[in-house]
């Protein structure tokens, strides 16, 4: 579960001007600016991630400044050069106790290769898990951009919340609309071996352990570890049918650990 003590090089001028520009909108306001997602746990794979970032402030901007960051931070305004930048801003009293709800202050998604969206009201997330496993993360392994470190300012979200968020993310994954196959394979590894530790790994190392436990799932696993060693417009169309058996069984898992866990 190793991960980088700093930013990958292709990214340090645009996180250092990303945490420039935010502290020049929120002044005093700003607490933390934390990378999380794959360059916290050392996943980041340059031309297919996104760049995730978590922001917390104290006491919340007005939303005028909100939409000012938004906008001072959107690409093209500030070239981003990794596939995304999803940046989520919370207020440190909501980001220091335990949700289940999405809770944020903004919710920015911009960059070459995702739709762009703003956000300043948290009901209009469509998918509150995604936020609760983003703030899971932060909490074991984010990685401080700027102020005081995530463990700090940011809440682990309780165990059955946990599972329930990794519940509905698998159901979206077997879903399959707008996620590319080998994703949604890493995903249910990362979210297996969740299960199994309590721990997230980088979805390649996940995808290691379930393929070596698992070997009925190796060759869908080994192939899905290869798609995503290439840019997202590579990606490998993965069998259909393998795809949905394999989620379906990371689903059974899920189900088993949050009945264990009360969830």
């Amino acid at each position: 579960m190793s991960r980088p003590s700093l930013p990958p090089p292709e990214l340090r001028a645009y996180l250092e001007e990303l945490v420039r520009r935010t502290s020049a909108v929120c002044g005093d306001r700003l607490v933390s600016v934390l990378a999380v997602g794959s360059l916290a746990l050392g996943d980041y794979r340059h031309g297919r991630s996104d760049v995730d970032v978590t922001v917390v402030v104290d006491p919340a901007p007005p939303r005028a400044d909100l939409g000012r960051l938004a906008a001072t931070l959107a690409h093209p305004a500030l070239p981003c050069p990794a596939a995304g930048l999803e940046l989520v801003v919370y207020g440190a009293g909501f980001a220091a106790r335990p949700s289940g709800e999405a809770g944020y202050l903004l919710d920015l998604n911009t960059g070459p290769s995702l739709p762009e969206r703003a956000s300043d009201d948290p009901a209009d997330a469509a998918s509150a898990f995604w936020y609760v496993i983003d703030r899971s993360v932060a909490h074991q392994a984010g990685l401080p951009l700027y102020g005081a470190p995530a463990r700090e300012v940011i809440a682990a979200p309780d165990r059955p919340t946990v599972l329930a968020a990794l519940r509905a993310s698998v159901r979206e994954h077997a879903d399959g609309d707008g996620h590319l196959a080998d994703n949604r394979v890493l995903n249910g590894c990362r979210a297996t071996v969740h299960c199994r530790t309590g721990h997230w790994f980088a979805k390649r190392r996940a995808g290691e352990i379930v393929a070596a436990s698992e070997p009925a799932f190796g060759p869908l696993i080994a192939e899905a570890l290869r798609s995503f060693g290439r840019p997202r417009a590579e990606a490998a169309e993965l069998p259909a049918d393998d795809v949905r058996e394999f989620l379906a069984w990371v689903a059974a898992r899920v189900e088993e650990a949050a009945e264990a866990a009360g969830a």
